[in-house]
């Protein structure tokens, strides 16, 4: 058989879509002495084939391939965990960022170099006992420190990097910003309410002071329920705190107590549906979340002296310490102590009308003095039972005109409404959190 001489055909792109017919693979004719010889080839090809093609099939099946997962390096304020020993360690009473770094043992030439890298990141006189601080230890013989982290709080830290030059960090843990909705019914109390649906307690403190001109959280019912509409954050998968309530429905006693979040101007505040401010010239109560352990009357069984004698206050049993707020603007008249009654007590003159007292602290608040003007909320002092008492409590007297009135009977002007120009902006907004608050449960 003759050979022919062959030339390859162009293998451009172009031409190689049509490269896969006969023609083109065998671009010599075939003769019929060629077409035989392919003929007498093709049997045992495809014999071949067939063994070929039983042999495999007959061999054991092949293990199926176990993919091991990566473990997935851990990572500590940004800080590659796994290449360090990592020790934790909480902030002692009095100690000082010396002393841990000293005790660590690193040496005064370095505590001099950390000490002037910090100067511009963080005041090392804020460090406090009981915050948390890790060391990561290089994983050699020497176990020398690399890093020191120190948590200013849940979402704030320093970096120490103890690798020549000497470099402090300030760094914060990523912040998510959740929009939630809670909703419940009491059966003891509202901070109780809120643990059993697993919020966050500082929803119970925060509605206190939204409804603390318009409810006596004192006095809610069992039965009484809400909703809320609020922000919370979340660091590394547990909430951190909560940020601003957005609205919320109150109903007390059967009856629905709205509060719209809205800033007109440069202020924002709460309101009710019709734009009225939920803020009074007085708070309900100087104190949160206490029980009423003594009313207002004329003829008392003194619980220390055992005769009868007019109490014209309310007393609140709470816990020792308990802050103690004052419910209005105003100035201190009186700070003083009276041993056979009021004990530590502060006096304040919130207009030509009303003057409240505050009775029985355990202390006074820092700059508590004689003529020193307040704000509403301002801290007076804390819960405690100098003087004649039996325990701790706040005995709070309210005077109008300088006569004794009860307290839970004290009226309140509200504050200004929502002014003209921003109503129609509030009314939309406040449509719209409607919608969130009146929501049929999921």
């Amino acid at each position: 058989m003759a050979i022919s001489k062959r030339t390859f055909p162009n293998t451009s792109r172009a031409n190689l879509k049509n490269s896969y017919t006969w023609k083109k693979a065998f671009p010599l004719p075939l003769q019929n002495n060629n077409l035989s010889m392919l003929k007498n080839l093709a049997v045992p090809f495809y014999i071949f084939s067939f063994l070929l093609f039983s042999i495999s099939s007959c061999k054991s099946p092949q293990k199926p391939v176990v993919e091991i997962a990566k473990k997935e390096p851990k990572i500590l304020f940004n800080l590659p965990a796994d290449s360090f020993f990592v020790e934790t360690e909480l902030v002692r009473k009095n100690e000082n960022l010396s002393d841990i770094f000293l005790k660590k043992g690193v040496s005064y030439n370095q505590m001099a170099e950390i000490v002037e890298a910090t100067k511009s990141v963080f005041d090392v006189r804020k460090i406090k006992a009981g915050n948390s601080y890790f060391v990561f230890k290089n994983r050699d013989a020497s176990k020398s420190i690399r890093y020191l982290v120190y948590e200013r709080n849940r979402v704030e830290y320093v970096v120490f990097d103890l690798k020549n030059p000497i470099k402090v960090i300030a760094g914060r843990k990523e912040l998510i910003r959740i929009l939630d909705t809670l909703e419940g019914t009491v059966n003891s109390s509202l901070w109780n309410s809120i643990i059993e649906n697993k919020a966050s307690p500082e929803l119970a403190n925060e509605l206190s002071d939204i409804y603390g001109w318009t409810i006596d959280f004192f006095g809610i019912q069992k039965g009484d329920s809400y909703r809320v509409y609020y922000e919370r954050f979340v660091v590394e998968n547990d909430t951190f705190g909560i940020g601003r309530i957005f609205a919320a429905k109150f109903n007390h006693m059967k009856t629905d107590y709205n509060a719209y979040y809205f800033t007109q101007g440069s202020v924002g505040e709460y309101f009710d549906e019709k734009g009225n401010s939920l803020r009074k010239a007085f708070l309900k109560a100087p104190l949160q979340f206490k029980r009423v352990s003594s009313h207002f009357s004329n003829s008392r069984m003194h619980p220390v002296l055992k005769i009868r004698r007019p109490h014209h206050g309310v007393d609140y049993a709470a816990a020792s310490g308990t802050p103690v707020y004052t419910i209005g603007d105003g100035v201190v008249l009186k700070k003083a102590y009276q041993a056979s009654g009021g004990g530590n007590y502060v006096t304040i003159k919130h207009n030509a009308t009303y003057t409240t007292t505050y009775m029985h602290l355990k202390a006074f608040a820092n700059g508590i003095q004689v003529g020193k003007r307040l704000k509403q909320g301002d801290l007076v002092g804390y819960v405690g039972q100098t003087g004649l008492a039996s325990g701790p409590h706040l005995d709070f007297r309210v005077f109008k005109n300088g006569s004794p009135i009860d307290p839970l009977k004290l009226q309140s002007p509200p504050a200004e409404p929502i002014n003209q120009k921003y109503k129609e902006e509030f009314l939309a907004l406040r449509d719209s959190l409607n919608k969130v608050l009146y929501s049929k449960q999921k």
